[in-house]
């Protein structure tokens, strides 16, 4: 069967600015694969960075949130299956899938675990050790939760999150089915290591674990790092920086910030060691990922390098304090013989994490689709939160609609 797969998103999909918009990509590209009628729709905006989806055939269409007109499209529209891709978009125009197109296959592609990542920021902002029972308090985590029982499958790109639905959540694994990000690109490198000569981070500001690690670098790490390498330079680059991430600029302290990265392979090229110091976050990190497909070596933490290479070692190191982690950037950036040995970890990595196979999520959204009324009858709690008496969304949803027209 062809299927007509419309993708909802909170934003545009910008592949060139976040991993979110590269994970995004490579669904569509996945359906289009499968000859498949694909659509985009989304509410937001679209920003200079947002990528072109009508040249790859796709329909793209701008949705009101809050909206009996969305009601109208869907209804025309008539998809089999259903992608959106966030927990928020779901709360948004889930019940109205379920009312216009009950057959309608709904899928959830969670990105990254957010309970996790705010549950982890809560943590780090009370200057306390994040534990798992945190998630059970997390408010995040009951939206979230509720969202991926009301839908008929969400796809989680963290092996780590897997565990975590399925043993903190207790999540039936029939719900739930692990998706990782794969890397469509040969290893690119392209310099020896002599002729790179800068430290680098890249990550999006409107990320906040990013901004987070921008700021640990500039007060924790790098003086430290300055300190014993004097003519050494961080680079930091990365999509909509604000004010005060420009205002961190140093170039008397070798902190220089650059913004948007318009040429991803020239800053690798020009880069020995990647620092990563994430102390909050989920999900796969797509910065570390580029690190390893352009040949350089990373110094991350343990939240940075969670789900990205099970039992093989690091391409560089993993630490979780500072001087520790000051310490393993500059033995990276000094010792060559180490250095190409962490070049080889991340291709390994790549070739054993991150290769582009057919796991058959394709032909599980198929036999899905072909046995829905038996799984939705199986899935209990999904049925019980599709009840009116729990769709606060919805009711919320309609009370603002008539706001609006009211104006």
């Amino acid at each position: 069967m062809k299927h007509q797969v419309l993708l909802i998103g909170l934003v545009w999909p910008e592949p060139n600015s976040s991993a979110a918009g590269v994970r995004m990509m490579q669904l569509i590209e996945s359906f289009l694969e499968q000859q498949y009628t694909v659509s985009f729709a989304c509410s937001a905006a679209r920003g200079e960075f947002s990528y072109p989806l009508e040249n790859l055939g796709l329909q793209c269409y701008s949705i009101i949130l809050n909206s009996s007109s969305f009601d109208v499209f869907i209804q025309e529209l008539a998809p089999t299956m259903v992608v959106f891709d966030r927990y928020i978009t779901e709360e948004h125009y889930g019940w109205r899938i379920s009312e216009n197109c009950p057959k309608a296959l709904r899928i959830l592609d969670s990105e990254d675990l957010h309970c996790l990542r705010k549950a982890r920021q809560k943590a780090a902002k009370e200057q306390r050790v994040f534990c798992l029972e945190d998630l059970l308090v997390e408010e995040t985590a009951k939206r979230e939760i509720a969202s991926i029982l009301r839908c008929d499958l969400t796809w989680i790109i963290s092996d780590y999150e897997m565990d975590v639905l399925q043993n903190v959540f207790k999540l039936d694994a029939v719900l739930v089915d692990y998706l990782p990000m794969w890397v469509d690109t040969e290893p690119k490198l392209k310099n020896a290591v002599s002729e790179k000569v800068h430290f680098s981070f890249i990550g999006n500001f409107l990320h906040e674990p990013n901004w987070d690690a921008v700021l640990y670098l500039k007060k924790e790490i790098w003086p430290r790092i300055r300190k014993k390498l004097p003519q050494a330079e961080l680079h930091v680059f990365g999509a909509y920086p604000s004010q005060k991430v420009l205002d961190l600029h140093n170039p008397k302290e070798g902190f220089m910030v650059k913004g948007r990265a318009e040429n991803v392979t020239q800053v690798f090229e020009n880069t020995r060691v990647f620092l990563a110091p994430l102390r909050f976050g989920a999900g796969i990190k797509g910065k570390l990922i580029e690190a390893m497909v352009h040949g350089v070596p990373s110094v991350t933490t343990p939240i940075g390098a969670e789900s990205m290479h099970g039992d093989l070692p690091w391409n560089g190191s993993i630490e979780q304090e500072a001087q520790a982690f000051v310490d393993a950037a500059i033995e990276l950036y000094t010792d060559s013989p180490k250095w190409q040995a962490a070049v080889e970890n991340g291709y390994t990595i790549l070739e054993k994490r991150f290769t582009k196979r057919d796991n058959g999520f394709i032909s599980k959204l198929e036999k899905l689709y072909m046995e829905l009324e038996k799984h939705r009858k199986q899935n209990f709690l999904g049925n019980l939160l599709q009840h009116q008496q729990f769709q606060a969304t919805k009711f919320m949803s309609k009370w603002i609609e008539i706001k609006n027209l009211k104006k």
